[in-house]
């Protein structure tokens, strides 16, 4: 695509400057009269509400939150050239009624509504509480009017913080709902930038944070008639802050959408209704229709001061019309024929459905399963989120008159009043954390705090997930919280928090069976459902974002098996004996929601008619025959039965390629929320499919044949490891003497522990073959298991990025297909392995053999060929 670049109209190169729209010290305050851009840089001075009323309505000053913004300052300067002889209560109806006033400036933006009400319910709250001013030598905390001027400066710097996490959100949901493709073209109307905020900016702040990560191939900006904010402002700022930028006019957004030039689209918002109805500059509405129909995710970027929860659907907005002369005349010039009537709406509505993530600067929010095409049903779910936030503020302001009150005092991590639940953003996670001692102390404890950064690293789906950072030293922790629901869903999907309290308890078990592969927990919080455990730290990463790259981990399998064997064997009745494990069972409990979540998306959906499925269009027949097999359907019953009834070891639930962190010679697996008693089986085959379908991705993904040889090996090592570890645990610490035991001394000899024993021995032989017959069971069924994920990951509600990073949707189905045709394949089990797995078993590693090679296990095996193939050396070319 050619484009041609226009001149810069004297806006200056380079970045060195800070493009401010908003000037202010104390008693006074400048706005950049953004009418004159870009031909002429000027800032109007602002002396008081009057002036900042017609600078408003005039659109010398725009954007919600610069409205906002600057309204309040507008106040508070005035507040300071105003005395007050009637003491304070003239000068809350002095606050009031200026308030009030700005607030009929302009209606649209609910921002400024917002603001308003918060103000006079802040003015309402300090009149009535009682000020203590011991220790104060300057009363200032009894100077009512010194208080409402700082929480109108207040405004300006939560701005800019706030709209620096909507662009670190917003960059990550673009990047995910674009397949986290290398560099994406976005494209933007109106300005949503540095102009139209406190700094930094909203829509156009996202589009910041993807240059700043070098994820920006190009920012396209609509014109955006009849004001032209789009190429007066946003291409201003473009220009100025070197953004890779190109200015259209509004007419040319399909055909440029239609040449596959757009990977998404984020806007704005004036206002957010409670069902996600959104409100914002005339010829939005049109670009989601467009995006919609060209299949382009379409954004939202907006402060939590937007959402409005009081207005329930778009059509209850009130849209401001303006004069028609905006459309008529240019530079003071008639353009259009006098006589002609004028229809001048500044905003437009676009429907909750058409779009796909609404980001504030605490998350992105997503539909909800309805996201129905009306204005009643609530497709997302504003209310919820508002509610958080109000929590939030309320437990917030209690911790800081605690913090004030004990501040001296050192306070260990139990005395901490955590007043209810709240959910945690990238600001206030920094403020929970000091609060616990031995959570923060890896990062340089409370007197650090100023050090601290943090980042939200979740994968979108259930929990937020963040990182701490001391970034003098680089030391770092990691806390998650769960919140009442599914995150990718919503409220419609609720989910217990009680599985934050299974996710801890599952981790702190299994670090204590393998805390070499599991990381260490610091905290766990029961009543804001977060824990605080160790980060690990680079060069691991995401062991499924390495295998998309194509890396190589030569240790995975070794420790996978191994992390598998221990955590399987120590939480199981072999180890334990029926006693202990009973006691452990029910003291753990069920983890009904998650396990619930399981049989439904797992063992139920992906063989009916169900909304939550989806799958690539040219998987359709495949689809309807993996629907109407009637023996795959009789295979998926009896493995959802024993799922629910074989309560066999503690397991991790939803282990995969995504749960574990890998580097060179270190793994850890994380995310324990789905943790309960089940069978062994589905933990392997949940790591195996996982496996399978990095195997099978490998060809779209355009990996080297090396690397699917790799992957290959990489199943059939874990298994191998897997099976000798455990058969060597189970023979060296297997032996029970309560009479629930697996392996009785009464029952098999009690040379059981004493490998110098004779290995041919009638006990022994018999101890062998009930090993054999238990092992076998398990990997029998953990490959039926693995058939069952795949398909579940390629029709089902939640998909693999291995599989939705091919670009080439002709090749992503091949791909799929594949791996669909290996699913129904193990799903049906109809073979048997017995001599691979006792060649596994390595009945001689009491002798201080090493773990046999699969080389070894392959040319001495006699099972089937096909049977060899399917479950230890995966048949690539009829697969």
């Amino acid at each position: 695509m050619t484009t041609t670049k226009a001149s810069s109209g004297g806006v200056g190169g380079g970045n060195q400057l800070v493009l401010e729209s908003i000037k202010y010290t104390r008693g006074s305050l400048f706005v950049l009269d953004q009418i004159q851009l870009p031909s002429k840089t000027e800032h109007l001075p602002v002396e008081n509400c009057s002036k900042c009323f017609e600078l408003i309505k005039n659109m010398n000053v725009r954007g919600a939150p610069a409205i906002a913004i600057t309204a309040a300052l507008s106040i508070a300067v005035e507040l300071e050239q105003t005395s007050f002889a009637d003491g304070d209560a003239a000068l809350f109806q002095f606050v009031k009624t200026k308030a009030e006033y700005l607030l009929k400036s302009r209606p649209t933006a609910v921002n400024l509504g917002n603001m308003v009400k918060s103000l006079i319910k802040y003015c309402e709250e300090i009149e009535h509480e009682e000020l203590n001013n011991s220790g104060d030598e300057n009363g200032e905390k009894g100077n009512k009017r010194e208080m409402i001027v700082r929480w109108c400066e207040d405004m300006l710097e939560t701005d800019i913080r706030h709209n620096k996490a909507i662009g670190e959100i917003g960059a990550k949901a673009l990047l995910k709902a674009c397949c986290n493709k290398k560099k994406l073209k976005v494209l933007t109307c109106c300005n949503t930038g540095s102009l139209a905020t406190a700094g930094y900016g909203t829509a156009l702040g996202v589009v910041r944070t993807l240059h700043e990560q070098g994820r920006l191939e190009m920012c396209y900006a609509v014109e955006t008639r009849p004001y032209n904010q789009g190429s007066r402002l946003t291409a201003y700022e473009l220009v100025y802050e070197n953004i890779p930028g190109t200015l259209i006019c509004d007419n040319m957004a399909a055909f440029l959408m239609q040449k596959d030039e757009v990977d998404a689209i984020i806007v704005g918002a004036d206002r957010v209704a409670k069902n996600g109805d959104t409100a914002n500059k005339i010829g939005t509405y049109s670009l989601a229709v467009l995006a919609k129909h060209h299949d382009v995710p379409f954004f939202v970027a907006a402060p939590s001061t937007t959402l409005d929860v009081s207005t329930k659907c778009g059509m209850l907005i009130e849209i401001e019309e303006r004069p028609g002369e905006e459309v008529c005349v240019f530079k003071g010039e008639r353009v259009a024929a006098e006589g002609i009537n004028v229809w001048n709406p500044a905003f437009d509505i676009t429907p909750a459905w058409l779009i796909e993530g609404i980001v504030t600067e605490r998350t992105c929010l997503y539909k909800n399963k309805r996201g129905e095409k009306d204005q009643t049903g609530a497709a997302f779910d504003i209310g919820r989120h508002v509610e958080e936030i109000e929590a939030m503020d309320g437990t917030m302001k209690k911790k800081k008159k605690v913090d004030e009150m004990d501040a001296s005092k050192e306070k260990d991590d139990s005395a901490v009043d955590v007043d209810g639940f709240y959910a945690l953003n990238l600001s206030t996670v920094l403020d929970y954390v000091a609060y616990y001692p031995k959570v923060c102390a890896p990062i340089g404890g409370k007197a650090s705090k100023e050090d601290w950064v943090s980042k939200e690293v979740g994968d979108g789906n259930i929990n937020f997930v963040y990182i701490i950072m001391n970034k003098k030293t680089n030391a770092a922790i990691v806390l998650k919280q769960g919140l009442p629901y599914v995150r990718c869903v919503g409220e419609s999907w609720p989910l217990t928090q009680e599985r934050v309290r299974y996710e801890a308890e599952a981790l702190i078990a299994a670090h204590g069976f393998c805390p070499e592969h599991v990381p260490e927990v610091y905290l766990y919080d029961s009543k804001m459902s977060t824990i605080a455990m160790r980060y690990i730290e680079p060069p691991n990463k995401i062991a499924r974002v390495g295998l998309c790259e194509g890396k190589t981990y030569v240790r995975m399998a070794e420790h996978v098996g191994k992390y598998l064997a221990e955590t399987l064997f120590k939480s199981s009745s072999v180890c334990l004996g029926a006693k202990k494990f009973r006691e452990n069972r029910i003291a753990f409990g069920g983890n009904e929601a998650m396990c619930a979540l399981t049989e439904q998306v797992i063992f139920t959906e992906p063989y009916g008619v169900f909304e939550n499925n989806k799958w690539t269009h040219e998987l359709n027949d495949i689809v309807r025959e993996i629907q109407s097999d009637g023996e795959l359907k009789v295979a998926i019953t009896e493995l959802k039965a024993k799922f629910i009834n074989e309560c066999e070891a503690l397991l991790h639930g939803d282990l995969h390629t995504g749960s574990i962190m890998c580097g060179e010679r270190s793994t850890y697996v994380i995310d324990h929320e789905f943790a309960f008693y089940g069978p062994m089986a589905f933990d392997i085959g949940a790591f195996i499919a996982n496996l399978y379908l990095a195997y099978y991705a490998s060809d779209g993904l355009g990996h080297s044949e090396n690397h699917k040889k790799y992957l290959q090996c990489m199943i059939k090592d874990v298994l191998i490891r897997f099976v000798s570890d455990f058969s060597r645990l189970w023979r060296t610490n297997g032996r029970q003497k309560d009479f629930g035991g697996l392996s009785h001394p009464s029952v098999f000899s009690a040379h059981l522990n004493r490998p110098s024993q004779s290995f041919n021995s009638p006990d022994e032989k018999h101890f062998q073959q009930s090993q054999l017959e238990f092992i076998s069971r398990v990997i029998y069924d953990a490959h039926r298991f693995a058939g069952a994920k795949i398909i579940r990951r390629i029709i089902g509600i939640a998909h693999v990025a291995d599989m939705e990073g091919i670009q080439n949707l002709e090749l992503k189905a091949k791909c799929e297909r594949a791996a669909l045709e290996m699913g129904m394949r193990l799903l049906k089990g109809k073979y048997s392995c017995k001599t691979s797995v006792r060649l596994s078993m390595n009945w001689e590693y009491g002798r201080n053999q090493p773990v046999p090679t699969a080389t070894e296990i392959e040319n001495e095996a006699n099972d089937s060929e096909e049977t060899k193939s399917l479950y230890f050396h995966m048949n690539t070319d009829g697969a």
